[in-house]
């Protein structure tokens, strides 16, 4: 049953709060007991591996959505400007809810995308048109590639029970833009 009310509490306080009502809307959802820390009887080294996880994952959603409001505006392609839509859209969704697990758990994020992150956004900001299109494409190939492996690993591996659960949740969406993002690539050659 708690697999259920997780998700939807998580959606529930994410989509009803803004500002301090976030605070109220986490501490709600420690009260209903749908979202516990789980850590106690993790060690240290599992613990590592799942803060890092959400970490990185927080830094990588930064990016997809700064990438994709680029990506809306300065795409040549109209299926690069929709993938970027949908990029901005999906993950800061996700973003939302895994700021919220973030900030139960007590595991300190990111505000800013981390260093190589930033990288692929500085270096695809140079560029528009079809030079954008191809190179941004194959970047997101790349990158959910690696983003998939990454939230399965998690979804198997993740010693928090919520953590788990929100990469296991989160797969879907990454194998669809992962599917989209080949198809446009392959269309754009």
């Amino acid at each position: 049953m708690k697999k259920i009310i997780v998700p939807f509490v998580l959606f529930f306080a994410v989509a009803c709060s803004s500002g301090d009502e976030e605070k109220d809307s986490i501490e709600m959802a420690k009260e209903e007991n749908s979202i516990k820390d789980s850590t106690a009887s993790a060690s240290p080294a599992e613990l590592t591996a799942d803060h890092n996880f959400v970490v990185e994952a927080t830094s990588g959603g930064m990016m997809e959505v700064e990438l994709g409001k680029y990506a809306s505006v300065n795409a040549a392609s109209p299926a690069v400007k929709q993938f970027g839509k949908m990029m901005v859209e999906d993950h800061s969704k996700a973003d939302s809810i895994l700021t919220v697990i973030a900030q139960v758990k007590g595991i300190a994020i990111p505000n800013v995308p981390g260093e190589e992150h930033q990288k692929h956004i500085d270096d695809l900001r140079t560029k528009k048109g079809a030079e954008f299109d191809k190179d941004y494409m194959s970047m997101m190939v790349d990158d959910h590639e690696e983003d998939v492996k990454k939230f399965e690993d998690a979804a198997k591996n993740a010693k928090d029970e919520d953590i788990r659960q929100f990469a296991n949740n989160t797969l879907p969406a990454l194998r669809k833009h992962l599917d989209a993002a080949r198809k446009i690539k392959k269309a754009l050659k």
